[in-house]
């Protein structure tokens, strides 16, 4: 069916006499705070106890603003004549938010859950050189992290949160039966020290009685 000639315009037109009869609202800004949506791209927060130094967020950023320093240390063994173990540490975590796109690329390789996306939105500077944030003020955005949002009520439980729930309810009756046996042990403990005191007391009461039958009796002449 072809178009009504004008129906294009009339719709237009439609569009702009509802938006005419809205009452306009000013926002208050920045004496009053604007509502974000929870998922904003603001800023990147980092984790740093989380970051292994993979590299992963630095290889993967299609514009090369993440730039990372790090050196190796040498980890003890965990158990006696274990092999010892090196591990990377992390010295220089740094965007260059002048070059970033937010993109999130990086958010979403990192296997260890080491970034995250904030709301935070005012970081502007005079000089472009200052926008290239250190791992101290990333880490300062991190706890403005909103939290992640609520799971469907019907959907199954992460295999993570179920093995982590299980690990725990299994501890769990470990040191419960081990409570339950060194109560029981207490109450054995106890039980054989009552019975030890009941015996040396039968023992000492009989011991009495046959002092007291081998004691002479005195005559019936004596005084």
């Amino acid at each position: 069916m072809a178009p009504i000639p004008g129906s294009g315009l009339a719709k237009g037109l439609a569009v702009t006499l509802r938006t005419m009869t809205k009452k306009t609202v000013t926002a208050q800004y920045p004496d009053a705070q604007p509502e974000l949506p929870p998922r904003s791209r603001g800023v990147i927060g980092l984790f740093e106890e989380n970051c292994t130094v993979c590299m992963l967020c630095a290889r993967e950023c299609p514009d090369w603003c993440i730039y990372i320093d790090s050196h190796k240390e040498t980890v003890p063994p965990a158990a006696p004549g274990g092999r010892e173990r090196s591990r990377n540490v992390l010295d220089r975590f740094a965007i260059d938010f002048s070059l970033c796109m937010y993109c999130g690329i990086c958010i979403e390789v990192c296997p260890f859950d080491a970034l995250f996306w904030s709301p935070e939105f005012e970081y502007a500077e005079t000089d472009i050189h200052e926008l290239t944030h250190e791992r101290d003020k990333l880490r300062e955005w991190m706890w403005t992290v909103p939290a992640p949002p609520a799971l469907d009520p019907a959907a199954e439980e992460p295999k993570e949160i179920a093995a982590a729930r299980k690990a725990a309810e299994k501890l769990a009756a470990a040191q419960a039966a081990a409570a339950q046996a060194e109560a029981a042990q207490a109450e054995a403990a106890q039980a054989e020290a009552a019975q030890a005191e009941a015996t040396a007391e039968a023992e000492a009461g009989s011991a009495a009685e046959d002092a007291s039958d081998a004691a002479p009796k005195p005559q019936e002449g004596e005084a």
